[in-house]
């Protein structure tokens, strides 16, 4: 099994306490998203590392929260990737996101601690605007390729799709200047041209992610994200090659277990599919509980909503 942490919520950046609690715990429960009287357990603990758990893949903005605790997974024998989005969007586009100049640092520093086979850079969603067009990526993308250079092996791209959860934010921007566009076909193809030539000068392959564009034509081949090849590459081991159903028909991501939960993410991009409300996001953070077996409310597994212990 493959444990995905997660696409619903950036658990290293903001959960991350509670997470390496629960592999204390040796499990964590999960409400159904869809159905949350429906939950269901999963098994997080060391002993069945070698049966059951063959991976963690880490979706995250910001891994630091997290990286104090690497020791005791890799203690654990726990084996793990990071799928780490850094970008340099204007703030009403990624308010809350750590700055650049942070992220880079971060970024280098959890290559050097686990290996730069480990640490994914993920420049997507490519948003195009008036303010984020042609030149502005090619800038950004070069700039920040040549200082991950020798601290990743993989650049993963996608284009903005907008979700009917993040209609209203996008249009929205435009009271803050920025009017989003599609590119035509040849300012795309330049675009795309040009970051697999700075991906291929600083020593990176690049792929996409769920594009349904066929970007390869540019150079570009579609990918995982949860990737059966790359997991048999970096750590040796085998794992399932079914596609995971649960996910869009563009995404070649393997099947995998999530384990967060929606509408739980603090960082506030305009363009996130996990969140509706960021208000609501707030609130359930505030109302988290690190000692809790479900990452929101208090899930036991047993009794729907069982009552958290009263706190000294």
């Amino acid at each position: 099994m493959i444990i995905s942490a997660s696409r619903r919520t950036d658990i290293p950046a903001f959960y991350a306490d509670w997470f390496v609690n629960r592999i204390r715990a040796g499990y964590c429960i999960v409400p159904n998203p869809f159905n949350p009287n429906q939950v269901s357990r999963v098994v997080l603990g060391p002993e069945d590392v070698a049966d059951s758990i063959r991976v963690i893949v880490f979706w995250t903005r910001n891994p630091r929260p997290l990286m104090r605790h690497l020791a005791e997974l890799d203690a654990r024998g726990y084996r793990y990737y990071f799928q780490y989005t850094l970008l340099d969007n204007p703030r009403p586009i990624d308010p809350y996101v750590p700055a650049l100049d942070a992220s880079l640092k971060t970024f280098c520093e959890l290559a050097d601690r686990v290996g730069p086979e480990r640490v994914i850079w993920r420049y997507d969603p490519i948003v195009w605007s008036n303010v984020t067009g042609l030149e502005f990526h090619q800038q950004t993308y070069d700039h920040i390729a040549r200082v991950l250079r020798g601290h990743t092996r993989r650049s993963v791209i996608s284009l903005l799709d907008i979700y009917h959860k993040a209609e209203k934010r996008l249009k929205g921007l435009t009271q803050q200047g920025i009017e989003l566009a599609t590119p035509n076909e040849d300012d795309l193809g330049k675009l795309i041209r040009a970051l697999v030539e700075t991906a291929t000068a600083n020593d990176m392959e690049i792929t996409s992610c769920a594009e349904q564009i066929d970007l390869r034509p540019y150079g570009v081949r579609p990918g995982k994200c949860v990737d059966d090849e790359y997991i048999q590459q970096v750590f040796g081991v085998e794992v399932t090659h079914l596609k995971d159903p649960s996910q869009r028909p563009a995404c070649g991501c393997v099947a995998s277990r999530d384990i967060g939960m929606y509408d739980s993410c603090l960082f506030g991009c305009a363009y996130c599919y996990a969140t509706s409300n960021f208000g609501r996001a707030r609130a359930n953070h505030a109302q988290h509980h690190p000692d809790s077996p479900s990452l929101l409310g208090w899930h036991d597994g047993s009794v729907e909503f069982a009552q958290p212990p009263l706190l000294p």
